[in-house]
């Protein structure tokens, strides 16, 4: 993921430093019933399209940003799946980071999808009965994503 110039100048200030950001993530369905992902060039593992809000920015404008910037596709908005606090991470270079993640189910409306950034490696529609492998918070929220629920998920 390149790093947004507000998180560079943050870096600056305060090292590798936990970090505390917003995370957004869509589970894009097509009229198929597949779902886009992408795959990552700093990990090499498949992934659903994310994103960090920029400041000021709202939630589902921009995944919707983020979804076209990586993958060509546009989508649509179709319902908040979750609210979550994801356990912190480490990237290679140090940096501590912490996600407060909206993950949004999303409907796939025009493009296609390709290498749209210099993020990812490949991106491509997969059937959901043969998906490559997915971290567990994925695989959730794409079967939440398949029920009829409006609720999000969130921890009570």
């Amino acid at each position: 993921m390149t790093t947004p110039k507000f998180i560079l100048h943050l870096r600056e200030k305060i090292g590798h430093d936990l970090l505390w950001l917003t995370g957004i993530t869509g589970v894009v369905l097509d009229d198929e019933e597949r779902i886009l992902l992408a795959r990552r060039r700093d990990t090499g593992r498949w992934s659903l399209p994310a994103g960090i809000l920029e400041p000021g920015e709202q939630p589902a404008p921009g995944l919707l940003r983020e979804i076209e910037e990586e993958t060509g596709v546009e989508a649509e908005i179709v319902r908040l799946l979750s609210i979550e606090t994801l356990p912190p991470s480490c990237y290679p270079n140090g940096d501590q980071v912490q996600f407060l993640d909206l993950t949004f189910h999303c409907h796939a409306v025009r493009g296609e999808a390709r290498v749209n950034d210099d993020e990812n490696l490949e991106v491509a529609w997969f059937p959901l009965d043969d998906l490559p492998p997915l971290p567990e918070h994925s695989l959730a929220v794409i079967a939440q994503a398949k029920t009829a629920g409006d609720q999000p998920h969130f921890i009570r």
